[in-house]
This record gives structure tokens, C-alpha cells and sequence, in this order.
């Protein structure tokens, strides 16, 4: 299943749910055919992982992908939903509640 999402790669985020509420980070990741989005710092796991010729091995702690839903992109310091509007031909990401386009 994809899934349209409206948050995109080096997006600055807030958790929304979950252990990490409240939390913000950017958006390392996006996987838009799970609806998944990994953010740097939030929902850190520990792996038990088998050393190879590249990595040692041992435990690791890593980011583990945590569902779009659960998480809203920062504009201003504040969450906001995300609309699209048009602006010179071409259609840009708007923040609901300021009306200020989003950019990269």
C-alpha cells in the first residue's frame, strides 16, 4: 500500500504519540509505501548484531521508523497540518495554520 505523504526528507518534525512525545528531529528517512518516516534521535532502538568484515558487531542503538501519523511537521515552533496551494505554476506545500510555504 502507498501511501501520499506530506512529509518529505529533512523536514523538522514533532512526535506526536508514543514514548518520544513531544520531541522534534528532522526527517532522515521517508517511506512512503510502508507510510513511514525515520527521524534522527527519536525511537531508538538496541540491535544485537553479528560482527562482519565492516562492523565489529556488539549492540547497536539505532532509529527505528515510526508511523507519518504520529508525527507533524514544525513551522515556527509550533505543529502544523500541511495543504498545497499553487504559486507561479507550480504547486508548493503550505503550513495550515500560518499560511507560510514550506520549503527545503
Amino acid at each position: 500500500m502507498s501511501l501520499k505523504m506530506k512529509i518529505k526528507k529533512g523536514d523538522q518534525v514533532i512526535v506526536l504519540s508514543g514514548e518520544d512525545k513531544g520531541k522534534t528531529g528532522e526527517v532522515v528517512k521517508a517511506m512512503p509505501k510502508e507510510g513511514k518516516v525515520v527521524v534522527q534521535g527519536i525511537n531508538l532502538v538496541k540491535r544485537h548484531t553479528k560482527p562482519s568484515q565492516t562492523t565489529p558487531g556488539g549492540i547497536v542503538t539505532k532509529e527505528a521508523p515510526i508511523h507519518v501519523s504520529n508525527v507533524a511537521i514544525v513551522v515556527d515552533g509550533k505543529a502544523t497540518k500541511i495543504g498545497y496551494t499553487e504559486k507561479d505554476g507550480n504547486k508548493v506545500r503550505v503550513a495550515r495554520k500560518s499560511g507560510k510555504v514550506i520549503e527545503k
